[in-house]
């Protein structure tokens, strides 16, 4: 199968505007330009995925089925436009957690580049064109052990920060 390169997007304070542990689709808030910058991806041929750190999940705040519920809505919100992320990938975990079975230090929770691995291992990804876009240290670190490039989003339209991303890809 031809390998396509990937976007990797953070989702709170890049797709959406961050509100502290969000899972409430009532309180979800697109960032400018992020439904258009995920159709940008998609037009360019790049896969679209998600990586998010929900502690929230082990802090007591909500649960999956919450996250689940949020990404199904976003799909559909995506959809309606034309666009798609090809994957959702999340960490519930979290060491300080308050929800014992989710209270442990993981692999796949930003810094560490768990998540980023897991779908490089389930979709054939051209590593040496993918990038990711996050919005805090940990986002970029993760990208570095991953040996992709992270490109740090500063706020304002997504789509006018991501294009020329894909046009030097």
């Amino acid at each position: 199968m031809d390998r396509k390169p990937a976007v990797f997007f953070d989702r709170d304070g890049v797709l959406n505007v961050d509100s502290d542990y969000l899972f409430e689709i009532d309180k979800f808030l697109w960032i400018d330009g992020a439904i258009e910058a995920v159709k940008a991806v998609n037009d360019a041929g790049y896969f679209a995925f998600v990586v998010t750190n929900q502690s929230g999940v082990a802090r007591g705040f909500y649960q999956e089925a919450d996250i689940l519920r949020l990404h199904d809505w976003m799909t559909s919100q995506l959809a309606a436009h034309g666009a798609r992320i090809d994957a959702f990938e999340y960490c519930p975990f979290h060491p300080d957690g308050l929800v014992e079975r989710y209270r442990l230090v993981s692999d796949r929770r930003k810094p560490q580049p768990g998540m980023i691995a897991d779908l490089l291992k389930k979709f054939p990804v051209d590593v040496s064109r993918s990038f990711l876009v996050g919005d805090r240290p940990s986002d970029m670190q993760a990208a570095r052990a991953a040996g992709l490039p992270g490109h740090a989003f500063p706020g304002g339209n997504l789509r006018d920060f991501i294009l020329p991303l894909l046009a030097s890809g």
